[in-house]
């Protein structure tokens, strides 16, 4: 069962603790592609007073962070780089400029199409780390602003209780206050996690 709209209604926080576990699915023309998300990291808003100057959205809105402060359910996509796409979910009410970073998943369908995208990937190297993620699943800029709810790109409930553990946010050493908020989050136990 896909996730509903009022399901991205919150805060990026809380929504990137009920992501993990659950199965981000992308379902194109060569195939249905899915996998377990086992990392991602929350950006937007405040964490004990203090902004998230690590979120792309501190500087406000722009041509490139538009879909960011758009209503909660729709694909945050940007480009790092300028050669890995990352595929952010957008949190909240609109305006409120909230996304999070989908970090590492596990595959669990459409692996062999993942490994074509990949080329010699193996192994965690096929998704761990988000452009590899963005690059297995077929994700690129013409999922821009794409409706999580409707569209081919989407979060399936995987139904399993697990275990979520949090840390630090990674490689956001620019940020003054972002770097040490304790918003990345990670399934227990999983060795499906970037370095």
């Amino acid at each position: 069962m896909r996730w509903v709209r009022e399901e991205y209604y919150d805060t990026s926080v809380e929504v990137a603790k009920r992501l993990i576990g659950d199965i981000l699915v992308h379902e194109t023309p060569e195939g249905r592609v899915a996998g377990r998300i086992t990392e991602c990291e929350a950006y937007g808003g405040y964490y004990r007073g203090k902004p998230d100057d690590g979120s792309h959205a501190f500087k406000g809105l722009t041509e490139r962070t538009k879909a960011m402060f758009g209503e909660g359910g729709h694909a945050y996509v940007y480009l790092i780089y300028g050669m890995y796409w990352c595929m952010n979910v957008v949190c909240g009410q609109e305006g409120e400029a909230a996304a999070v970073l989908i970090r590492s998943i596990e595959p669990l369908e459409g692996l062999e199409l993942m490994q074509a995208r990949r080329g010699k990937a193996k192994g965690k190297n096929l998704t761990t780390g988000p452009g590899r993620v963005a690059m297995a699943l077929g994700i690129d800029k013409s999922l821009y602003g794409a409706d999580l709810v409707t569209g081919p790109l989407y979060i399936e409930k995987s139904g399993e209780k697990v275990a979520v553990e949090r840390s630090k946010r990674r490689n956001i050493d620019y940020a003054v206050y972002g770097k040490n908020f304790p918003w990345r989050f990670t399934l227990k136990g999983s060795l499906w996690i970037s370095k």
